[in-house]
């Protein structure tokens, strides 16, 4: 059986084609380090780790640290399917998942397969919606068409800037019309008083949101729990949950109608896999997202959607939010499908 022997990792900034702006931070690049395991038959594995320190917490040299150090240590001479690096470092979530992804991509090339068939995935195409920043109304709402335009119908709006939420969406609705899913993300930027105030507010205006995200600060679950009690929108939370540990004391709040996991937020495959369970377990909803990233990124967690919700749309848009690519072959996006290379593992061909 083919063991890994190597690690060469490629840091990379990509300039984005818009700014990316949330209540959190104002991106105009996109910043990470791709890892690519080299097993003992020449093949390659590709994962990502994307650097932020407002976001990730860790930058790209901090990620080549841990890959160079704790986690390629543990990753040599071992068969890629048998790497689990849940507990080998504390911290470094997004420099986890990244060896993790790769490992699972050299493994489904040792099998010869898809990722996501190689997972147990039926199917080889997900969809995704589309990202509309924090802005003016009169810019998100020309966005929005645009984006409906293309064939996006499901739009994700992020609030909690310096304007006013509650028009901003509204006038989005009036303009894409009602047969489009309209998703927000507070991106924890409400006090428990605003999220009821405003998600109430679109309630009455019946603006049919799907989902508010993450409307409170990650930590107070208490918080969130709140805010769910009070409306009647369901509540996804992001960066309140990062592991199993947070999803057992969320629901033990009743705090969350449905989660967004993340990969290089559990801290790679095996963590994201176990999350969906327990969510399904207990009646909670999935939805796959990622950091910003790359078709490397996206490729994986797209994988990783097509196995735990197929049917849903989930939120991978971030890599055509990059105005180049990074790496030839892999996923590749057409409309609001995300549709996953047909050759072994990830099917990348190698860095550009």
């Amino acid at each position: 059986m083919t063991v890994i022997v190597d690690a060469r990792l490629h840091a990379i900034t990509v300039p984005l084609v818009r700014p990316f702006v949330t209540a959190r931070r104002s991106a105009t690049e996109h910043v990470a380090v791709l890892v690519e395991l080299v097993d003992d038959e020449g093949r390659s594995g590709w994962g990502e780790a994307p650097c932020s320190w407002r976001v990730t917490g860790e930058s790209q040299e901090s990620v080549a640290a841990a890959v160079r150090g704790p986690l390629l240590d543990i990753a040599r001479g071992r068969q890629p399917g048998s790497i689990d690096l849940r507990g080998a470092i504390v911290g470094n979530a997004a420099a986890s998942a990244a060896v993790e992804a790769a490992a699972f991509d050299l493994a489904a090339q040792a099998d010869g397969v898809p990722l996501a068939a190689h997972l147990g995935a039926a199917t080889d195409a997900v969809r995704t919606d589309m990202t509309l920043s924090v802005g003016g109304a009169d810019d998100m709402v020309a966005l929005a068409v645009a984006h409906v335009a293309a064939g996006f119908q499901a739009l994700k709006i992020k609030c909690g800037g310096a304007g006013d939420d509650r028009i901003a969406v509204r006038e989005v609705r009036a303009a894409v019309g009602d047969g489009v899913e309209l998703r927000v993300d507070a991106n924890q930027a409400w006090t428990v008083e605003e999220a009821i105030e405003i998600i109430r507010a679109w309630e009455r205006d019946g603006l049919g949101i799907r989902f508010v995200e993450q409307p409170t600060p990650a930590r107070a679950f208490d918080q969130l729990a709140e805010v769910r009690r009070a409306v009647g929108t369901p509540v996804l939370a992001d960066e309140s949950v990062r592991d199993r540990d947070d999803l057992r004391e969320l629901l033990r709040l009743d705090a969350v109608d449905m989660i967004n996991i993340k990969l290089a937020k559990a801290g790679g495959m095996h963590e994201a896999l176990a999350l969906a369970a327990l969510a399904a377990d207990h009646g909670i909803g999935v939805l796959i997202g990622s950091m910003m990233e790359s078709m490397v990124g996206i490729g994986a967690a797209a994988s990783l959607a097509a196995l735990v919700a197929p049917d849903a749309v989930h939120d991978l848009d971030a890599a055509l939010w990059l105005s180049a690519a990074p790496v030839s072959g892999g996923a590749v996006a057409v409309g609001d499908v995300i549709r996953l290379a047909g050759a072994p593992g990830l099917g990348i061909g190698g860095a550009r």
